[in-house]
Parts: structure tokens; C-alpha cells; sequence
């Protein structure tokens, strides 16, 4: 009788790749409870303070686990970045308490926020505002430190400067196709979304992973608390500093202007605009490069509909948003990205006047000096069309017809068969 077969060892079973997630699971849970434990024992804090991060933080690490298939790396800097998110939250709630009554005293000006498509020249023209002394725009360095070291607050050397450069070098390394599409440095400005971060209720989470999941929770939600808690963010920021005017930007207030108007009344909007099919081509890139970074790669064709497709919804909640309050047209001023290329200081001299900002001399040479020392916003000859990416030009013109006649932005796909 032949003998009964031995079971072969787990190990010759199993992948090495099936092992490493296997393990990497164990390591790093992506799990609500866990979390917010280690953050609290790690900080020596209870109270997260408002808005509550529950229901927010379980369903995203719901989503995190059981749908965007996150590699052994990607685990890992996604849970320290949701540790080290719920830890700032927890001091930050517990230095507001002690700080209410300063924290009230508000000196902001109507603070201006730049929003519209992606990929439509926002970033440049934040940095180009920023330039001006009256404004002031939140760094990365304190988005992502909000906290000062005792007696270097707003030094120019500031630990936490050094200390976010330091982070984003090893970013860079670990995805170096991110700086060729959203360049970001320790003193650059930052944006709201990684403020609203914070509350969980970001759409930082939906542009760096696949959480259908939490996507839905998310656009289903009552934004005004994340909004509330951005601003109590900018009074913690300007806290024993010059009052001046905020500048803040990001195109995913597309889904929260109700949001930032109840809390920012006073808020002015430049929106800027661009061929949406080249913004697509773009949009693309720039999502894969930060899927690829938390997760294994998907499919691209689908990847490429999807980015499509959300981009033309996001065109049409701002046509709707701007028509269903004509009280607040002489809030908005639209900037179409090839004036902005082409003389970026009329573009800033035009919403100034829209908003009645005095644009000063210093102001202006400041600007001038940015402009000339921008090579890296100079436009790069495109080197895959619509059609490389999986999309149908036909299908896509015709999907932003409606955005580009209501904007007056020439819609060319000729080129991009």
C-alpha cells in the first residue's frame, strides 16, 4: 500500500507575497478602536474634542481593509498617518480648551478660496496670493505640525519646518512620480482638504485609496463640522499673529460650498478653469501615482472611466451650485488657466479688483519674482492621449459640453485621438 501523503508545509502553501500581507496584517491593523486606544495611551489624552471622529474613523478603516487592497507599505503609512492624525487631534482639542476665549477673538479679513477643477493651475496661483503680505496662506509645515515648539513659534528656523521637510523627502522617495504632478514642499501652501483631514471627513482618503465605502459615507454627510473645525484651525494658526487674509484652496470644496458659506460667510471664490480633457489626462497621472504609493495597482482603464466621470459630476454641482444662488455671483470670479499662463498678473490684478483688495507695489514685485522663477508650472508637451488611457474622445467631448459652454472654454480633442 503506497503511503498516505504527508500535508505539504504551510510555508510551500503560501506565497511569499500572500505571507508578507498576511503578516503586515497582524502588524498594522487598520482598525478604529486600536487606533484611537494607541493614540490616546501614546498622547496621555481622552477627548478627541469636536467633531466626534466616530462614525467617520470606522468606516474608513472599514474601507481601508476591505476594499482597497493595500500592500505591506501602504498598510503601514496608512495606519501611522491615521495614528499620528487621531494624536495631533488629541492635543490640539485639549491646547483649544485651555485657549476658548483667545481662540474667539477672530482678525481674519473675508478669506478667499480657490477651488474649481484639478490640474487647472490652483496651486500656482495660491503660491502667487501667498506672495502678498496681506495675505496669508497655511503652510504644509504647520498643517502637518500644527503645534509649536515652545519658544521657536514662526521662526524661520522652526523645528517643525526641518521636520516636515525631512517627511517629505521620504515621500518623495517612496513615490517619485507624485513630485513631477503636485510638487509640495515644507513652505509651500497647503491645502483644506489636509486641514479637514483631521475630522476624518476629508477627501484626502478618497484621492490616495479606493474606498468606495467611505466615499459614499462621505458625500451623503453634513460637512459643516468639518468647515467649522478648519476654521477654529486658521483662529488656532493666526493665534498671536498680524490679522490678515486668509487664502485657501482646494477643488474638493466642489461637494461642501453650502458647508463653507454657512461657516465662512464672508468667503470670496476664484474658480479656475481648463479644457477638461486635458485636466483628465492629468487627473489620471496624479491618482494612479497616489493609489500606487497605499495600494496594488487596479485596473487602469477603469481607473481612467471613473476620474472621467467624477470630474464631469464635479463641473456640473458647481454650474448648479452658482445657479441655484445668483445672490452670490459677485462672490466668484472665474480665472480660465491659460490667462493664468500666459500673464499671471493680470489674472491676479482682475480678481483683486472683482474683491476690492488693494494690490500693492510690494505685493506686485513679489509676484513678479515668483513668476520668473516658476519653470516647474511651465506646460509639458502631453505624452499620452485619451484614447492610451482607455477613454473615447467623442465620448468625453460630449460628456463636458455642457461645463465648457457655460464657462466659455475651448473644448479641443482633436489632438488627443
Amino acid at each position: 500500500m503506497d503511503p498516505e501523503p504527508q500535508p505539504v508545509p504551510l510555508s510551500f502553501n503560501i506565497s511569499a507575497e500572500t505571507r508578507l500581507n498576511a503578516l503586515s496584517r497582524r502588524l498594522w491593523p487598520v482598525d478604529a478602536g486600536k487606533l484611537c486606544a494607541q493614540a490616546r495611551r501614546r498622547v496621555g489624552l481622552e477627548d478627541f474634542g469636536n467633531p466626534p471622529v466616530e462614525p467617520a474613523l470606522s468606516i474608513l478603516a472599514k474601507s481601508l481593509e476591505q476594499e482597497a487592497d493595500l500592500h505591506p507599505l501602504g498598510r503601514f503609512l496608512m495606519r501611522v498617518h491615521l495614528r499620528d492624525l487621531l494624536e495631533t487631534r488629541l492635543r490640539l482639542a485639549d491646547a483649544w480648551l485651555r485657549q476658548k476665549e483667545a481662540l474667539e477673538v477672530s482678525r481674519r479679513e473675508k478669506p478667499v478660496f480657490i477651488i474649481g477643477m484639478p490640474r487647472t493651475g490652483s496651486t500656482f496661483l495660491h503660491e502667487l496670493l501667498a506672495e502678498d503680505p496681506g495675505n496669508r496662506a497655511p503652510r504644509v509645515w504647520e498643517v502637518m505640525f500644527p503645534l509649536p515648539v515652545p519658544g521657536r513659534r514662526n521662526s524661520n528656523r522652526d523645528p517643525r519646518i526641518r521636520r516636515a521637510a525631512a517627511c517629505l523627502w521620504w515621500f518623495r522617495r517612496l513615490a517619485p512620480g507624485a513630485d513631477s504632478v503636485y510638487p509640495m514642499r515644507a513652505q509651500t501652501p497647503h491645502e483644506c482638504v489636509a486641514m479637514q483631514s483631521y475630522t476624518l471627513l476629508s477627501e484626502e482618503f478618497v484621492s490616495t485609496c479606493r474606498v468606495p465605502s467611505y466615499e459614499a459615507f462621505l458625500h451623503a454627510a453634513d460637512l459643516r463640522p468639518a468647515y467649522a473645525w478648519q476654521k477654529r484651525f486658521l483662529q488656532h494658526l493666526e493665534s498671536g499673529c498680524s490679522a490678515r487674509r486668509w487664502v485657501l484652496k482646494s477643488p474638493d470644496h466642489v461637494r461642501g460650498l453650502e458647508a463653507l458659506f454657512s461657516i465662512f460667510p464672508d468667503a470670496v471664490i476664484v474658480q479656475t478653469h481648463r479644457n477638461p480633457l486635458e485636466v483628465v489626462k492629468s487627473s489620471i497621472q496624479l491618482t494612479q501615482v497616489l493609489h500606487e504609493l497605499y495600494a496594488r495597482r487596479g485596473d487602469r482603464d477603469q481607473l481612467a472611466r471613473r476620474e472621467a466621470q467624477v470630474l464631469a459630476e464635479r463641473m456640473e454641482r458647481f454650474i448648479q451650485f452658482r445657479e441655484d444662488h445668483p445672490e452670490l455671483a459677485d462672490r466668484f470670479v472665474d480665472i480660465k488657466y491659460s490667462e493664468l499662463v500666459s500673464d499671471p498678473l493680470a489674472a491676479v490684478r482682475r480678481i483683486y479688483q472683482q474683491f476690492e483688495i488693494p494690490l500693492t507695489e510690494v505685493a506686485t514685485r513679489r509676484m513678479s519674482d515668483l513668476v520668473s522663477n516658476r519653470s516647474r508650472y511651465r506646460p509639458h508637451p502631453a505624452t499620452r492621449t485619451l484614447a492610451d488611457l482607455g477613454l473615447d474622445p467623442a465620448v468625453e467631448t460630449q460628456r463636458f459640453e455642457r461645463y465648457c459652454s457655460h464657462f466659455g472654454i475651448p473644448l479641443q480633442s482633436g489632438s488627443l485621438r
